[in-house]
């Protein structure tokens, strides 16, 4: 990849290996970065619209003024990763992913998908979440606090601490027995 040129457009990028590199004003439209690494980059002011990550490392990673469209991320590490620092991001898609110690704070997402995940120390304080998918995905130590999480399905997850008092989970959708970790917040007495 040529950092000189700004635009790409329908590329398939495969075997990159980037480290403490930085790269303004670029867009990627339509491309595939295929068993790459980004290690400590900083992306500023870039688009990634219709982008598929395969099999990729981006840790510690500063995204910022980026925007991200309709981009995907298949068994990919993205550790480390602060979403906050993003201008915009309209849907995101994480399969069989590590997204651990990754920021999305105060963000709103509307139908994230992280399915199939390790999403372990991943803050979601006062993020919008709403119709997001969350199945099958371990969020051991994880910060869920005033989060929208209406309408999101949490099946099959595990490992979550959700305030329900302190969260919004209108129409959310859990599964037994994982779903008993809700009623801590309750102060209650179970027998």
């Amino acid at each position: 990849m040529n950092t000189e040129q700004n635009i790409y457009f329908q590329e398939i990028f495969t075997g990159l290996s980037l480290a403490n590199e930085t790269f303004k004003s670029m867009v990627f439209e339509d491309c595939q970065f295929n068993d790459s690494s980004f290690i400590d980059c900083r992306f500023e002011n870039c688009k990634f619209i219709h982008c598929k990550y395969n099999e990729c490392v981006l840790s510690a990673i500063n995204p910022l003024n980026c925007r991200f469209t309709e981009v995907e991320f298949i068994k990919c590490k993205v550790i480390g990763f602060d979403w906050t620092q993003t201008q915009q991001i309209k849907t995101l898609d994480f399969t069989k992913c590590q997204i651990n110690y990754s920021n999305f704070s105060f963000l709103k997402i509307p139908m994230i998908r992280i399915f199939k995940c390790e999403a372990i120390e991943v803050d979601f304080t006062e993020a919008d979440l709403n119709h997001g998918d969350f199945q099958y995905t371990d969020f051991e130590k994880s910060i869920f606090f005033k989060t929208n999480l209406s309408c999101t399905n949490f099946q099959q997850a595990k490992n979550y601490l959700i305030d329900v008092r302190n969260n919004t989970l209108k129409k959310a959708r859990f599964s037994l027995p994982e779903a008993l970790s809700l009623l801590f917040s309750l102060d209650i007495v179970i027998d």
